[in-house]
């Protein structure tokens, strides 16, 4: 989760990944990612808590949420764990879209020197 924590940070710093959350959240639950220069794998895919606690822990911008068509101010506003796993679960992140999403972000990730598996169940 380290990893994966370090990756996401990194986009934050750079402003990539908030204006395309369906693809963020496609990408950190259903997909490997790995550095390419080790060849190291950051993740394979986490469970909504787990991500839920990470984007709290590194405080993502929450109104990224916006992005999904989500109000911010419909989510639980206290506690930013609730508030990110609410915002996942409304979120559809197995549909053609998030897949799509997943893609463009792909290719700025790979820019960047990270290479992104492809998502569940495709023929890639």
């Amino acid at each position: 989760m380290d990893a994966l924590a370090s990756l996401l940070l990194d986009l934050k710093r750079r402003g990539i990944g908030s204006d395309n959350m369906l693809g963020l959240l496609h990408i950190a639950i259903g997909r490997t990612v790995r550095r390419t220069k080790d060849n190291v794998v950051l993740s394979r895919g986490m469970a909504w808590r787990e991500l839920s606690t990470l984007l709290k822990k590194i405080r993502w911008d929450p109104n990224s949420v916006a992005s999904l068509g989500i109000d911010p101010e419909s989510l639980p506003p206290r506690d930013r764990q609730k508030f990110w796993y609410a915002a996942i679960s409304r979120t559809p992140i197995d549909s053609q879209l998030a897949r799509e999403s997943a893609e463009k972000l792909t290719v700025a990730l790979r820019e960047l020197g990270y290479e992104v598996g492809p998502a569940p169940g495709s023929s890639a």
